[in-house]
C-alpha cells in the first residue's frame, strides 16, 4: 500500500465521521437523521466522533488494505488518525459551556430567627 492511499483513508473516514457527527448537512438532513435515530445503539454512534470514525473505518480499511492483516492494522489507524485529524482542527471554545454562577448567601439564609429569642438545643 503506498502512502498516499493512507493520507486518502484518514481524510475520507475524518470527512465522512465529522459530516455524520458534527455538521448539519444539506436542508438539515444530518440533523433530521440524527434526531430521528434518537438515543439508542445508533444515536450514540452519531454523537460521539470517536465510535463514528471506529466504524467508518472498517469499509476503508477493507477496501485500502491487500492482506487481512493490513486490514487489521489499518482499521484502527485510520479511526486513529481521524481522531488525530479532528483534534488538531477543533477549534476551541466551538461550544462553549453553560456559565454557572452561585450566588453568596448569608450564613443562615435557610434558617428561621425568631427576634428577640435565641433557640439552641440546650435552652429546652
Amino acid at each position: 500500500m503506498r502512502y498516499y492511499w493512507l493520507i486518502l483513508g484518514i481524510l475520507g473516514v475524518w470527512r465522512i465521521s465529522h459530516l455524520l457527527y458534527a455538521e448539519d448537512g444539506p436542508w438539515d438532513l444530518l440533523v433530521r437523521i440524527r434526531r430521528r435515530v434518537g438515543a439508542g445503539f445508533w444515536g450514540s454512534l452519531l454523537d460521539c466522533f470517536y465510535c463514528s470514525s471506529l466504524w467508518i473505518a472498517v469499509p476503508f480499511a477493507f477496501l485500502l488494505g491487500e492482506t487481512w492483516r493490513e486490514r487489521l492494522l489499518l482499521w484502527p489507524a485510520l479511526s486513529a488518525g481521524a481522531i488525530l485529524l479532528e483534534r488538531v482542527t477543533l477549534r476551541h471554545g466551538r461550544t462553549p459551556p453553560a456559565p454557572f454562577v452561585e450566588e453568596q448567601e448569608g450564613r443562615d439564609a435557610v434558617l428561621r430567627r425568631q427576634e428577640g429569642r435565641t433557640a439552641h438545643k440546650n435552652d429546652e
